[in-house]
């Protein structure tokens, strides 16, 4: 009977040993949680038996418990990486073509090829959908979904009106009474060379699909004031990237530039409003209408060449610029453009009994009769804890105390294989017995 006695604690001994193993193993698995073997004493009595005179048959393992402490959280650079500062575990689906669903503690997630925020094996973050000021709209478990990163953000606005303020210097040279120009070589405009020209100023705008492209205005002084003539003419060549705009909405070509003429005091006398341009078709967009307003705050003042003022009215789409995720754990996605958009809010989850969870691999849990149902809710909200953005939990395996479990086990291993050479040694000594 001790050869069986003690053999049951030999198999405790090698089922916390491997439990051990399988601890110090993990030390390094993200939201990993550690593993304590509890054992149980085996009592075989009778009604008629003495209490005084039991003798135990040895132990058995009642249950591998796994431990929930708060594993240590490790600071990342990306802010998609989180974690639970408290009570609760991620959401996530390994399958999205089904309903299986599997809870984590393990928040290093990255995006897909298709956009997707998973973690390492793939799986999809599950979230709460949201409205755009970031109010959850739904709370059931089948209506959660999958986070997913939108590329752009908006719908693209063509430019319709620009802006334009500048002071045009009023000691600037006229380039055509230069004497570098001749007979053979007279002057003409051309963009290309600043020879032919003053001053330039240069603004972005958009077409139809949200493409940029750069209106630049070429100023090109005509007279100066003095004697009868008491205005000042210059020309604005504008042109959308190569393409040169008419000032003449009749006459798209051959183009007409925009004349400015300023009274002897520098003040902007035409045009006195928005100038219409003549419709433009951009690369790859739909025809464009145009207005440009010089008349706003444009100038001419002895003081150097200077832009004011340039604005307009176009949109382009958004670029995805970047995520957060704040600690209740609504995601936001920022955009070139400016815009922010709330794309969902993490789900968590909660059981009446951590321990009978099942594991599953991967620091993956699934839900068990011994476990109970998932609770969902929202981070910092009904006892859930608040998920902190960039930051990893790493295992809650502490390696000292895993080392001096591994030689208390190792001890108890010894003493039972020791307790069954003993009762082998007693037996071989009663079979030796000779009359």
């Amino acid at each position: 009977m001790s050869f069986y006695t003690s053999l049951s604690g030999l198999q405790g001994a090698q089922t916390e040993l491997s439990t051990i193993s399988h601890n110090l193993a993990n030390a390094g698995t993200n939201g990993f949680k550690r593993s304590k073997v509890e054992f149980g004493d085996v009592i075989a009595s009778t009604a008629t038996k003495s209490p005084n005179q039991l003798i135990g048959s040895g132990s058995y393992v009642k249950s591998i418990r796994q431990q929930y402490s708060q594993g240590g959280l490790q600071q990342s650079q990306s802010s998609l990486d989180l974690a639970i500062s408290g009570e609760g575990f991620f959401v996530v689906k390994p399958n999205p073509n089904t309903s299986e669903i599997a809870f984590t503690r393990n928040g290093s997630f990255s995006v897909s090829a298709d956009r997707f925020v998973v973690d390492s094996q793939g799986s999809t973050v599950q979230v709460y959908p949201v409205d755009g000021s970031g109010t959850v709209v739904a709370t059931g478990i089948d209506e959660t979904v999958a986070l997913r990163l939108p590329q752009t953000s908006g719908t693209p606005k063509a430019t319709t009106e620009a802006k334009v303020s500048v002071n045009l210097s009023a000691n600037a040279p006229i380039p055509a009474n230069d004497p570098q120009w001749t007979a053979a070589s007279p002057y003409a405009f051309s963009r290309f060379d600043p020879e032919t020209y003053n001053f330039a100023s240069s603004t972005v705008i958009y077409d139809s699909v949200g493409n940029p492209a750069t209106l630049t205005n070429y100023y090109v002084r005509q007279t100066s004031p003095g004697g009868t003539n008491t205005n000042s003419d210059w020309l604005v060549y504008t042109f959308v990237g190569g393409q040169q705009l008419s000032a003449d909405p009749t006459q798209p070509t051959p183009p007409v530039p925009l004349t400015l003429t300023f009274d002897a005091n520098g003040v902007l006398q035409t045009p006195g409003g928005p100038t219409t341009f003549a419709t433009f078709t951009p690369p790859n967009a739909a025809p464009q209408d145009m207005t440009i307003n010089f008349a706003i705050a444009t100038t001419q003042r002895p003081s150097a060449f200077t832009i004011i003022a340039q604005s307009q009215n176009g949109e382009p789409i958004g670029q995805l610029q970047g995520v957060t995720v704040d600690a209740n754990g609504l995601v936001k996605a920022s955009f070139s453009n400016g815009t922010n958009q709330a794309l969902g809010k993490v789900v968590l989850a909660q059981f009446a009994n951590n321990e009978g969870l099942r594991q599953i691999g991967n620091s993956y849990w699934s839900a068990s009769g011994l476990s109970g149902a998932a609770t969902l809710g929202q981070a910092g909200e009904g006892g859930f804890g608040n998920i902190m953005a960039g930051a990893i939990e790493r295992s809650n395996v502490d390696m000292t105390e895993e080392l001096v479990g591994l030689i208390a086990a190792q001890r108890n291993f010894q003493a039972n294989a020791k307790a069954i050479d003993t009762a082998n040694q007693l037996g071989q000594t009663i079979i030796n017995i000779r009359s």
